[in-house]
């Protein structure tokens, strides 16, 4: 496939970079990456990818817009509030980039859908905010052999990691088990600074699109964390119990997949 004149001018920038080049900008138009949560995380991740060409995004949500997701759910304008977030998500990447195929999911990812979804993308982006999603995710991803970003966001801070099938610890080798319900505060609950979505999304579409090029280092077997107030980022190492994961392990006691309970995957 030829990059067209309008395609070499508009992914220039990318195209000068000896890291990506001409192959490396067909990779990105080439490839697939599916965001779970259309809110303060999948905002700016989905806005990134589709502006560096990824070539098809997922998008999966149920919400609609509302008047408080504007201060930092950036994809979303106040026109779009009551229309569904999957919608307005579709419509601000494709006037930004026609080369972009957005497909949308306005449904709650279940047990019961989440493998069918995922089937089909080369990456995952967890923009959720809430724990059973979260543990959701990264289990349907290590069954089915996908990589993908986790990241968390609530008032002053963000953190992420990346899991790689068979390069590193997945979600539960840290956390093991979701926390009690109503144990840690959500977003909605505590509060968030909405420049911090953009901090750790974008991070997010970065880790995706060096997956997809094959270039750099990714968050595999690390924790980033990032403190604004402080104006601080930690690298963490994180243990890897490879052989006594319940789901990534050698003999692995989740087997199935759990919904702990209705897995809202957005970000409110």
């Amino acid at each position: 496939m030829a990059l067209t004149d309008e395609q070499i001018e508009r992914y220039s920038r990318h195209i000068i970079l000896k890291e990506v080049g001409a192959k490396g900008q067909k990779k990105l138009l080439n490839a697939k990456v599916l965001i779970i949560g259309a809110g303060g995380l999948g905002a700016p991740a989905a806005m990134y990818l589709g502006a560096a060409g990824v070539g098809t995004i997922g998008i999966a949500d149920a919400d609609e817009v509302d008047l408080s997701n504007l201060q930092r759910q950036i994809i979303h304008q106040t026109a779009d509030v009551g229309k569904a977030k999957v919608q307005s998500a579709k419509e601000t990447i494709n006037a930004m980039n026609p080369d972009v195929e957005v497909r949308t999911y306005r449904e709650f990812i279940t047990s019961e859908n989440i493998m069918d979804i995922i089937a089909d993308y080369d990456f995952i982006i967890d923009g959720t905010d809430n724990f059973p999603a979260k543990f959701l995710i990264n289990d349907a991803c290590v069954m089915a052999k996908k990589p993908f970003s986790h990241a968390g966001i609530i008032r002053f801070k963000g953190q992420l990691m990346t899991y790689v099938p068979g390069e590193g610890p997945c979600y539960r080798c840290v956390f093991k088990n979701p926390p009690p319900k109503d144990a840690v505060p959500t977003c909605k609950q505590a509060g968030v600074i909405g420049a911090m979505g953009g901090v750790i999304g974008s991070l997010q579409a970065m880790e995706a699109i060096k997956y997809i090029l094959g270039v750099g280092d990714l968050l595999t077997g690390q924790l980033l964390t990032y403190d604004a107030i402080k104006q601080e980022f930690h690298k963490i190492k994180l243990p890897w119990n490879g052989k006594g994961c319940a789901v990534c392990g050698e003999h692995p006691t989740i087997t199935e997949l759990i919904d702990y309970e209705q897995a809202e995957c957005t970000d409110k």
